[in-house]
């Protein structure tokens, strides 16, 4: 999994630039954190001490309470790359990390964002 610099990084650094971006098109942290739970099982307690250790993104990953095993309906384009057709699994959970707050962002409906 080397060579990826975003493995590396704190995610304590990216939730505030994901909670920007949601922020900007009119939705709330809450949303955000809802997106994240749904995905990692990351409840808000955990999220906050995840964010005040300041564990890398490939840390936040690998310890996630409980990954969803509907994120594989996750699909569609991020950056020009399809992510359901990323290999790696690491980046693949990256892309449907950044797919989800994108369509969030973009105003799709909270239950049609966590696919419900």
């Amino acid at each position: 999994m080397a060579g990826h610099k975003i493995y590396s990084m704190s995610f304590a650094k990216v939730y505030p630039l994901l909670l920007a971006k949601v922020e900007r098109k009119g939705r709330t942290k809450a949303e955000l954190d809802r997106v994240i739970e749904w995905l990692t099982g990351y409840d808000g307690k955990a999220l906050a001490a995840a964010l005040a250790d300041e564990r890398t993104i490939e840390a936040f990953f690998a310890n996630a309470p409980a990954m969803n095993p509907g994120r594989d309906k996750i699909t569609g384009v991020v950056c020009g790359v399809r992510v359901e057709e990323v290999e790696e699994p690491l980046m693949r959970e990256i892309r449907y990390l950044d797919k989800m707050v994108d369509e969030l962002a973009r105003g799709k409906a909270l239950e049609e964002v966590l696919r419900s």
